[in-house]
């Protein structure tokens, strides 16, 4: 398998390959740089605790038990002991070292411990010896260390020799042992490296893959985070834009083909009229003012339609901008209900306003007076003959709030579609209904009025009982 050097998987075990590789360094020089004077400083330590261990078990004691202990405890400790009475005689001898101990009579001493009687008369001017000297035969550094001890029968004269520094092999074999131990642990770090990388790369490498898919437009990609948070979270959010890229898509292309279907409609009508005119209603001055009226009224409609999805689009990306002032609610809805009297009349419908005689709030008064003109549009559009409107505008009892609905007993709208009337271009089979009153956007520009205001709107209805559609604003007034 190839690895990129630049990617997640090579670098996380290159840290840890390092940080083994660094760990490993630093133990093995503070060992090997410790491990003389470290043996050194625990040797004298020992080497008295030998003396005392050896006093206790021989000279104290005296049994044959004692005497293989204090053998014993020679052998152990890696050294050699003499033990002389008053007269100079040697009358115990332990030696683990061989001819590594200065007393076997190879070495040269110097001049204070040349023979057995220098050496009991250097103790007998003090209780104990200490000196370290090179042994001549092996080259090492050693400790002779000398103690008197006084007992029943007589005075009893012992020395201890013992190397301070640790035999080369010794050296060698914690050498070699450090190596394999390096080697041990560089190679775990390797595959645990490997391992931990592996785990975290793997998700990442998955939705590479499927992010890969929404280069053809394929909205199937499913992202998943495998077990870290963060690559959970990067999966949520992925998902979710994957999503949010799918549903601007289908709105992408219902746009299309519903602008282009807005279009061609008047486009198509005026065409024919045009050419009605000019065929056949040219001389006939009844029927060509009737078929110029035709053309007049699509160019309306294409020029309304133009200016709603431009007053849409500045609203939806907030470059419009807002005039906001203190103004009276209630007196706009009675304006706009004055306005469209004759649509209601025309129409035999029937209109109750539930509204207090003034309802200040600070907004812009045009765009308010769009959302009432769109709501009382939206619903005489759709009550029958003979049905009720009503129009409630009040304060929720949050005291804070102005609240505006209009009420219709049309045909309703159903649960399916309810959520989609926002949207000008949504797959609705309600929204997708050519009128020559509207262009059909009026709704989406509401909710574009209610996003600017950092206000809310919304809807309710049954099929076959009616629609209610809100409005709710703070009710703030400006200083």
């Amino acid at each position: 398998m190839k690895y990129d050097k630049n990617g997640i998987r090579f670098r996380v075990w290159l840290a840890f390959f390092l940080l083994a590789l660094v760990i490993v360094l630093f133990i093995g020089v503070l060992q090997v740089g410790l491990i003389r004077p470290y043996y050194r400083n625990a040797k004298i330590r020992t080497v008295k605790t030998v003396a005392d261990n050896i006093q206790s078990d021989l000279i104290e004691n005296g049994s044959v038990k004692g005497i293989n202990r204090a053998l014993q405890e020679t052998v152990d400790n890696d050294a050699c002991v003499v033990i002389y009475n008053d007269a100079g005689d040697l009358i115990y001898n332990a030696d683990s070292l061989g001819t590594g101990c200065i007393f076997n009579g190879e070495s040269t001493l110097p001049q204070e411990l040349a023979t057995s009687e220098d050496r009991v008369n250097l103790l007998s001017e003090g209780s104990e010896y200490s000196q370290n000297l090179v042994n001549s035969v092996t080259g090492q550094e050693m400790i002779v260390y000398g103690r008197k001890m006084s007992a029943l029968l007589g005075n009893y004269y012992f020395y201890i020799n013992s190397p301070l520094e640790p035999v080369d092999s010794v050296v060698s074999f914690f050498t070699s042992q450090y190596i394999i131990y390096m080697l041990l642990a560089l190679a775990g770090a390797s595959v645990l490296a490997t391992y931990i990388s592996g785990r975290l790369t793997k998700p990442i490498v998955h939705m590479k893959h499927e992010a890969q898919k929404l280069i053809k437009a394929d909205y199937s990609a499913s992202f998943d985070g495998g077990e870290f948070t963060e690559t959970k979270e990067l999966a949520s959010t992925l998902n979710h834009a994957n999503d949010v890229i799918r549903q601007t898509d289908e709105l992408r292309r219902d746009l299309l083909a519903n602008v282009s279907h807005d279009i061609r409609t008047p486009l198509t009508n005026i065409k024919a009229y045009a050419e009605m005119v000019r065929d056949v209603s040219g001389s006939d001055p009844e029927k060509r003012e009737k078929h110029l009226n035709v053309i007049i009224r699509e160019t309306n409609y294409m020029n309304d339609l133009v200016n709603d999805m431009s007053e849409l689009s500045r609203m939806q990306s907030g470059t419009a901008e807002l005039h906001m002032e203190n103004m009276d609610m209630a007196v706009k809805i009675r304006e706009i209900l004055e306005m469209d009297q004759p649509l209601i009349e025309s129409g035999h419908l029937k209109v109750v306003t539930e509204i207090p005689e003034s309802l200040t709030l600070y907004a812009d008064e045009t765009k308010i007076g769009q959302v009432i003109a769109n709501y009382l549009s939206n619903a005489i559009k759709h009550t029958p003959q003979g049905k009720t409107i009503y129009i409630r505008a009040y304060t929720l009892k949050d005291e804070e709030t102005v609240h505006f609905e209009v009420q219709d007993e049309g045909e309703g709208i159903s649960a399916e579609e309810l959520p989609l009337i926002w949207n000008r271009y949504q797959k609705s089979s309600r929204s997708f209904s050519r009128s020559l009153t509207s262009t059909g956007l009026g709704l989406a520009i509401v909710k574009a009025i209610a996003d600017a205001h950092h206000a809310t709107c919304g809807a309710e209805s049954e099929i076959g009982k009616g629609s209610t559609f809100w409005f709710d604003l703070k009710e703030t007034h400006e200083a």
